[in-house]
């Protein structure tokens, strides 16, 4: 329990929530290890992991090689001098989060969580209660220039200065291409010299097909209302204009990292794929 909020039904459950409908966010949050999840997300998030085991993968390690590439990108950014964060689709808190993780090697760095499940602000907010350098705002992923524009998102952050954008394991939420490319297109357009996207996206590797459809069909059920793999040819596009850092995109296990990790030649499993952009 955090911020006042049961998950096992024994209290209210906050306004504009259906524990019936499994969260994508609580979900996630299960993957980890979290408590903060209804029944209906285990029960989704255990066919995934079930799913996972019968082509050789597992969506609990996915998911903490997702957060481990998290930290080590914030970290190398903060080290690199950018000291401001919009983390959209942040998620539940969990260990390492983007604020902390900068904390570690800036003074004071300005950090924007945005989530537009209530669970997700009513967690954050409750952690950041004490932290003034770091805000939770209400805000959807397909409305990015709504995000940018937020008074609250705009008083925290100097978009004259470069800053990072983080869309981590959220935009394979977004089904449509189309969709999915404005969506990035509109976050491109408000940034500056020295700025940073960070994104993360499922991939399938051209295999598994079947266990995919069932896997996609599980989160068809979900508050997202599905979920998509992209390729990395696909994923370069939402870079156009950037120059990318450093292996490029490639899983995330092999973005630098801390323990050596060799790259299949031709990306044959099921993961996520991850790769940092940079405005010059």
């Amino acid at each position: 329990m955090r911020g006042g909020v049961c998950m096992d039904g024994t209290r209210r459950v906050p306004t504009g929530i259906d524990p019936s409908v499994p969260s994508v966010a609580r979900m996630y949050d299960y993957y980890l290890g979290g408590k903060d999840n209804f029944a209906a997300d285990r029960e989704a998030a255990e066919k995934i992991i079930e799913l996972g085991r019968e082509i050789g993968g597992d969506a609990r390690e996915i998911a903490k090689e997702n957060r481990c590439f998290l930290r080590r990108t914030v970290r190398l950014l903060a080290r690199s001098g950018i000291s401001q964060f919009i983390d959209i689709g942040a998620g539940l808190p969990t260990q390492e989060n983007v604020h902390e993780v900068a904390e570690r090697h800036i003074a004071d760095p300005r950090v924007v969580y945005v989530d537009n499940d209530p669970i997700v602000l009513t967690h954050a907010r409750a952690l950041l209660a004490d932290n003034r350098t770091t805000i939770a705002v209400s805000g959807d992923l397909r409305e990015p220039k709504e995000i940018f524009d937020d008074p609250a998102v705009r008083a925290h952050i100097d978009f004259a200065r470069p800053f990072a954008v983080l869309l981590v394991a959220v935009l394979h939420f977004i089904t449509d291409d189309e969709e999915a490319a404005r969506i990035v297109d509109q976050v491109r357009e408000h940034l500056v010299p020295g700025c940073h996207l960070v994104l993360t996206h499922a991939y399938q590797g051209g295999r598994h097909e079947s266990a995919v459809n069932s896997g996609k069909q599980v989160y068809s059920g979900t508050s997202s209302g599905g979920v998509t793999t992209r390729e990395v040819s696909h994923l370069e596009s939402y870079f156009a204009g950037l120059d990318l850092l450093e292996p490029g995109i490639v899983p995330v296990q092999a973005w630098r990292p801390e323990v050596p990790w060799e790259v299949s030649a031709d990306l044959a499993g099921i993961g996520i794929l991850g790769a940092v952009g940079r405005v010059t």
